[in-house]
């Protein structure tokens, strides 16, 4: 029997929390079927959500895609069903990808498993980051080495603690319901062993009788603390955390019950929000407010 897990018409961060609530409580070895037909939109960090789901399923899931044809194309742009075909039983019609006139995918849905990767999708974004950061969301040409280093860094998360691949995409787009403006978003994803397990692996590291997963991301993202030992370890995030408030942008991140997030004057999500649905791994979001120039 098959499970129909319904994918809600606008999937961002705060809906995905909806799939990801009706996929906790099933045996991994449950069939089911991601049901994303009326969906209408969705944001990087989403998509390379739903490409982790299927990543923690013992027996394939399948899915169906957006019937909408412009939802469809755009998610074909973005590279989820490139690959999507090699995770997913696909139901209903597959778009593919067409090359058209200028795209707010910065990066496509990327796979990362070593630092050979990370070195890659660095490469690869430098030159359309410096046109969008400095051009489009006018901030200082400074913040394009700065971006790079950012996006660098928390692809590294997946290298250093995930013991498995992960997934990043690059996007930008005008954030009408929150900001009115334009944002750059950055969405690493994986479904590894998570912060709360990475650190418990650091030798001789005593746990307090309050060690939960958001005390592990406090530990993580707010306190730098890593499981290695050597000097200078465990930073990025931290200074992931630096340039995020420097340019006035939100960073959440996710892993096993718990999010956190470094909360912008524009945003009113909660700092810590526990007891969520437990999914494996961590998945993080960046955003970058375009900077309005003073009058």
């Amino acid at each position: 029997m098959t499970t129909v897990i319904n994918v809600p018409p606008s999937l961002d961060d705060a809906t995905i929390e909806q799939v990801l609530d009706q996929v906790a409580p099933l045996p991994r070895d449950q069939k089911i079927l991601i049901d994303a037909r009326h969906t209408r939109w969705a944001s990087p960090y989403a998509l390379t959500t739903l490409l982790t789901v299927a990543q923690t399923r013992a027996e394939r899931a399948a899915f169906a895609g957006p019937e909408n044809d412009d939802t469809a194309s755009y998610w074909a742009r973005t590279g989820f069903y490139k690959h999507a075909e090699q995770l997913f039983d696909l139901h209903g019609h597959v778009p593919r990808a067409r090359n058209g006139g200028e795209s707010s995918v910065l990066l496509e849905i990327t796979p990362v498993a070593k630092s050979e990767d990370v070195h890659d999708v660095v490469e690869r974004i430098q030159q359309k980051a410096q046109a969008i950061l400095v051009n489009e969301l006018h901030l200082d040409p400074q913040a394009t080495m700065r971006f790079a280093m950012t996006l660098s860094e928390a692809c590294q998360n997946i290298v250093e603690h995930a013991q498995r691949g992960g997934w990043v995409a690059v996007q930008t787009y005008t954030w009408t319901k929150r900001l009115g403006r334009r944002v750059v978003q950055i969405a690493v994803c994986d479904a590894g062993i998570g912060f709360r397990a990475s650190l418990e692996s650091a030798h001789g590291r005593r746990m307090s009788e309050r060690w939960d997963d958001g005390m592990a991301l406090e530990d993580a993202v707010i306190r730098g603390v890593s499981r290695f030992r050597d000097p200078g370890r465990g930073q990025g995030l931290a200074g992931v955390r630096r340039f995020v408030g420097k340019w006035d942008g939100k960073l959440s991140v996710r892993s096993g019950t718990a999010r956190i997030a470094i909360v912008p004057s524009w945003d009113d999500d909660i700092p810590l929000d526990e007891g969520l649905a437990p999914f494996p791994g961590a998945q993080i979001q960046i955003t970058i407010p375009e900077r309005i120039p003073p009058r």
